[in-house]
């Protein structure tokens, strides 16, 4: 779980250099940045729950191993 707050913490801090940049200003003004937010955040969230599941069977697999 910490590591998913390190990399949202991570990207919150590349959009805001981004901005500062002014590389973002036409997203901001015709709206869609939003939905460059949402984009990523679903491949975020999807890519979290994948590694999420993988751990857990590695972790049956290593249990099962062990027995």
């Amino acid at each position: 779980m910490n590591k998913i707050f390190s990399l949202v913490l991570l990207m919150a801090c590349s959009l805001q250099i981004f901005a500062d940049n002014g590389a973002l200003e036409p997203m901001y003004k015709e709206g869609k940045i939003y939905v460059v937010v949402l984009v990523l955040g679903i491949i975020f969230l999807g890519l979290a729950l994948f590694l999420f599941r993988l751990d857990r069977r590695i972790s049956q697999l290593e249990k099962k191993e062990n027995e």
